[in-house]
């Protein structure tokens, strides 16, 4: 069974947090709607996401990624 960290975004420094945003968004090909946004933009919302609470930054120890959740799936994966 996985064993899931999570990952506080104040912990990281800005440029590793952009870093793993970036990856995120290149990983996942994101749809954001009828207009496409730059990478930047898509980093932006994510970070107001996590920011907010609505996403959840979590480590995965078992294959050693990372993940954004919504908070609940992630509270879920926690066990909390």
């Amino acid at each position: 069974m996985a064993e899931f960290l999570q990952i506080p975004p104040e912990k990281l420094e800005d440029e590793t947090l952009n870093a793993v945003l970036q990856n995120y968004v290149n990983r996942e090909g994101t749809d954001y709607g009828m207009h496409e946004l730059s990478l930047d933009d898509k980093v932006s919302r994510l970070r107001r996401q996590l920011d907010s609470g609505e996403l959840k930054l979590l480590y995965d120890m078992e294959s050693e990624q990372w993940d954004l959740l919504p908070a609940a799936e992630a509270e879920q994966l926690l066990g909390n």
